[in-house]
């Protein structure tokens, strides 16, 4: 199998990963924070570890505004109906995922004002739209770090800048990004970051978080357990516990812990790096193809290992399918759970097909897809 799905999930995971999650259900399966004894107190130093780790790789000063969560949809839904209330005004972009279309739209069905801010159709942002709209100091903008569509990457900190200086909360959807990219919470302004750890964070399925800045104040989306202050029936005050109710999943959050171990052991940059020099080829490979046409960037400049493509009269679905059946490639096809992205770039009736190679995909693998989709158009042409 060449699996070219990996801002859908990375895969394979580095093996630390798959022993961490199999050695705390083995050792240490006990509730963090809900008992004395020492497998609960391994469970809890096991998370407290987690939050440290992640505040070292996101420059997050204190690990406790960092609360786990499901995945990013769960820390986005969290961010977004935890900051805005009927009448506020929330800025996005035309760009982004559903986890943040659809929440934005319930929160306009509850009497918020939405503005959503055009891009280019190779998925860049309209800078002057968005530097207009912060300026009428909306409570929040919330925008995504890179497509998931395009790959394109989103001047996050050219935002950041402005929505300090005007005093508007930033709510950053780092799904594409964490784990690959670089991001520093302060030195791009960013007040939420909501990211998945199954991804760029090479962690397991159902783990996540949210990053909160100490001045914003959060509503809790849900209320319960924390295994603190047990004796009120009132929902803690202090962070993460705020926001954090319920058992964790605290094996995925040991999967998750070796992942970002890893990323912090083999570098970050050299993980982006071979990524990036993966997608050149992928681009270089695809453009030479006559019948294809490469959505987003031309180049790797602003982009990240996400590349979406069409073949001129060919269905997506049927390709993805003869892909995966024929020559074994995992791919996605379809509008990846992104419509108001493929409105902006022309694909919305017919979707595209996105390779996303990873850190453990090879040049050859790649060049084998660039073959296989030479094949597919010169067969069925």
């Amino acid at each position: 199998m060449i699996y070219l799905d990996n801002a859908a999930t990375t895969w394979p995971k580095p093996d630390s990963v798959y022993q961490a999650a199999d050695n705390c259900l083995r050792t240490m399966g006990a509730n963090p924070g809900r008992g004395g004894h020492r497998m609960a107190r391994a469970a809890s130093m096991l998370l407290y570890e987690t939050r440290e780790a992640l505040a070292d790789l996101f420059g997050i000063e204190d690990a406790n505004q960092l609360v786990f969560t499901h995945n990013a949809t769960d820390a986005i839904s969290m961010a977004v109906f935890g900051i805005i209330n009927p009448g506020d005004t929330l800025v996005t972009t035309a760009m982004e995922h559903n986890a943040v279309s659809r929440s934005v739209r319930i929160a306009q069905s509850r009497g918020a004002n939405v503005y959503i801010i055009p891009c280019t159709p190779a998925g860049q942002l309209d800078m002057n739209a968005m530097a207009a709209a912060i300026r009428q100091k909306p409570k929040a903008v919330i925008m995504s770090h890179a497509s998931n569509v395009t790959g394109t990457i989103m001047p996050v900190a050219e935002v950041g800048e402005l929505t300090q200086q005007f005093g508007v909360t930033l709510v950053v959807d780092a799904a594409q990004t964490a784990g690959v990219e670089e991001i520093d919470v302060n030195g791009m302004g960013i007040d939420l970051l909501a990211f998945s750890g199954h991804k760029g964070l090479l962690g397991p399925q159902g783990t996540g978080g949210l990053y909160v800045r100490e001045t914003v104040a959060v509503k809790p989306l849900r209320a319960g357990g924390t295994g603190s202050l047990s004796e009120s029936d009132i929902q803690p005050e202090f962070m993460p516990d705020r926001l954090e109710s319920g058992t964790p999943n605290t094996p995925g959050i040991a999967g998750l812990k070796a992942g970002i171990e890893f990323i912090l052991k083999t570098g970050r940059e050299a993980i982006q790096a071979r990524e990036l020099a993966l997608t050149q080829q992928l681009l270089a490979g695809l453009n030479s193809i006559p019948a294809v046409r490469v959505y987003g960037l031309p180049g790797i400049e602003g982009r990240t290992a996400v590349v979406s493509f069409t073949v001129e009269g060919k269905d997506c679905g049927q390709l993805a399918h003869v892909l995966d059946r024929d020559f074994g490639i995992a791919c996605r096809s379809g509008l990846h759970c992104a419509p108001w992205a493929h409105q902006v770039l022309g694909t919305l009736k017919t979707g595209t097909v996105r390779f996303s190679p990873g850190y453990f995909n090879t040049a050859e693998e790649i060049g084998q897809a660039v073959a296989a989709v030479r094949e597919y158009t010169a067969r069925e042409g």
